[in-house]
């Protein structure tokens, strides 16, 4: 027997020895039966994977052969790019196929993303996901690993954020993100001491002091003492705090419900692949989605026992492994369950490597992406150009690469037409169709535009012209790297966007990308004949998309973004230190349940 794709083989290299009157009755069953059973969904995320870390983007020096037979066996997207280069908008893109800004997941303020479990922002409740849409149509869906969209807004437990919320029937994960304060050892990542004015009143008590004792002001005593026990009292919150972190933030969930608290991470790769596993054998009958979303490799980097050590990079390289061999898991439990052909893999990652990234012992944990500059947190294609790849053999052809830019809001309207339905047309989606691009009905990309955000300040765009191969980019902004001679942000362990950490630049910075990929050297007007028109029609689009952005609630305003007691999730009291630990799950039909103890 030929399978559906083995078919189509054939009839692509015209072969004669198979019978015409079969081939035609065969083919003719494959697209009946393609077209009966709508397509499943596997969308695969990795956290801050570098698009040269993989061997099918020319990476020589670690191995991914599951991933690079992903590329093989489908189409690889070359120009691939993250709508954010930090977590939580880039996802909130992802799912929504909209800018961030047009859902208020970007903000003036720094990060721009959330960090704690107990903030009270998210993605909106009125946001459409592809995972909602699929949902009506009868999919079964689930999402496993890292959601960093938000959980609660007015108590612990109305999960107005959660998962469920946006159209998965299933979740297990954590949902905020993987952070050092997880890993034993590895040190906080907030650094909240840097934001608080220690300097600042050490040195007008300092000053105040000596002002005293020379006879030029009279200063109470007791106020001094004051002010230094404020000072203490203040530190010695901010250290409690910082110890209680791993308990506040350190989150695993089934469903609505923490199951281990804080969790060990160590072996939560392979627990999650068992979940993915798992929830494709209960629902192979179809059709379902699974959105798998690596933890991996964002800091605090972690590998299991039998990934330690096998890479030549330390355990970012040991990371990676591990994901290619998840990768290969759910791959092969395709296979297992006759699978391949009815269901579309994706796989990218949501924003570029973070190049500063750097443990608390001193060991460098950094991605590579390339020939491309800087990384996550920046808008150089360093960290926002990502890995694409789709599979679906039958209808993607095996081998084939595609040098159009293409977007990761893409996927969004790309699931919902494959599920059956049109995009939604009450709210502006962003994201086009991938399918006449990947299966070569079209040459070129249908995104003449792309905006680049930094929070909520637009930074850069990027123009295809109709008429041109040319890929211009202008930067109306740009970091400021330290040290000068890097392309990176070590002083503040990632770039900001705010004033004081940037360069405006008028005119514009431009490039081409197509010839200057690596963004080297700024085109003039001396070098490029067409730059003041180039410019202009750049600047004229800017207008008009920013017409197009409709004033919503900004999700990422400092309100929403700090920690609210009455928000945490605990799975025991916040005076026991919120812990737990999973003490088992059983199964019945399509139901998990949970069994905690506190």
């Amino acid at each position: 027997m030929f399978s559906c794709s083995s078919l189509l083989n054939i009839v692509n290299m015209k072969t004669t020895w198979l019978p015409s009157s079969l081939l035609l009755i065969t083919l003719m069953s494959c697209v009946s039966l393609q077209e009966s059973r709508k397509p499943n969904f596997v969308l695969i995320m990795v956290d801050d994977l570098g698009i040269g870390d993989l061997g099918c983007y020319g990476n020589t020096t670690l191995r991914t052969p599951n991933i690079d037979q992903l590329a093989e066996e489908g189409v690889k997207l070359t120009h691939h790019i993250a709508a954010a280069s930090l977590c939580t908008p880039s996802r909130a893109a992802f799912l929504t196929g909209r800018y961030p800004i047009r859902s208020g997941v970007a903000g003036y303020q720094r990060p721009g993303v959330f960090l704690f479990n107990a903030a009270s922002g998210g993605l909106p409740s009125q946001e459409v996901t592809f995972a909602t849409v699929v949902k009506q149509q009868g999919y079964e869906t689930a999402l496993i690993g890292k959601w960093h969209l938000g959980l609660n807004c007015k108590s612990r437990g109305d999960h107005c954020h959660h998962p469920s919320i946006h159209g998965f029937n299933y979740f297990f994960g954590i949902p905020v993100t993987n952070l050092r304060d997880c890993q034993p050892g590895h040190g906080t990542v907030f650094q909240i001491h840097k934001y608080l004015p220690y300097r600042t009143l050490v040195i007008v008590l300092v000053t105040a002091a000596s002002l005293h004792y020379l006879g030029l002001i009279v200063i109470r005593r007791g106020l001094i003492l004051g002010l230094l026990s404020l000072l203490a009292v203040l530190t010695g919150l901010i250290a409690g705090f910082i110890m209680m972190m791993p308990y506040l933030n350190c989150v695993l969930m089934r469903n609505h419900r923490v199951v281990e608290q804080p969790f060990t991470s160590e072996n939560l790769t392979q627990r999650m692949t068992h979940e993915a596993v798992d929830f494709m054998e209960r629902n192979s009958a179809g059709p379902f989605l699974l959105f798998f979303s690596f933890i991996q490799v964002h800091t605090a980097m972690f590998a299991s026992a039998a990934f330690r050590g096998t890479s030549r990079h330390g355990l970012y390289g040991d990371a990676v492994h591990e994901v290619d061999w998840s990768v290969g898991q759910i791959m092969q439990t395709l296979d297992r369950l006759k699978l391949t052909e009815t269901t579309l893999v994706y796989l990218t990652s949501d924003q570029g490597a973070h190049v500063e990234e750097i443990s608390a012992t001193g060991e460098v944990n950094r991605g590579w992406n390339g020939i491309y500059k800087a990384g996550k947190s920046t808008n150089w294609e360093g960290g926002i150009r990502v890995p694409g790849i789709l599979r679906w053999p039958g209808n993607i052809p095996r081998g084939r690469e595609v040098h159009e830019p293409t977007s990761n809001m893409d996927l969004f309207p790309t699931v919902v037409q494959l599920s059956g339905v049109p995009v939604p047309e009450d709210r502006a989606i962003d994201g086009h169709d991938l399918m006449d691009l990947i299966q070569g009905r079209v040459e070129r990309s249908t995104h003449e535009f792309l905006f680049h955000y930094c929070n909520i300040h637009l930074n850069a765009v990027r123009w295809h012209p109709q008429n041109s191969s040319s890929v211009w980019k202008a930067f109306y902004f740009t970091p400021n790297f330290y040290p000068e001679n890097e392309t990176a942000c070590f002083h503040t362990h990632t770039c900001f966007c705010s004033a004081d950490y940037v360069t405006y630049h008028d005119p514009p910075l431009l490039f081409d990308l197509t010839r200057d990929p690596s963004e080297t050297t700024p085109l003039t007007p001396d070098t490029e004949p067409a730059f003041h028109s180039v410019l202009a029609v750049m600047d004229e689009a800017v207008e008009t998309h920013r017409r197009s952005v409709k004033p919503v609630e900004s999700q990422m305003s400092t309100w929403n973004l700090v920690w609210k007691p009455w928000l945490q999730p605990c799975c025991s009291t916040l005076t026991q230190l919120c812990q737990c630990q999973q003490d088992g799950e059983g199964v019945v039909g399509d139901k998990t349940e949970d069994h905690v103890s506190g």
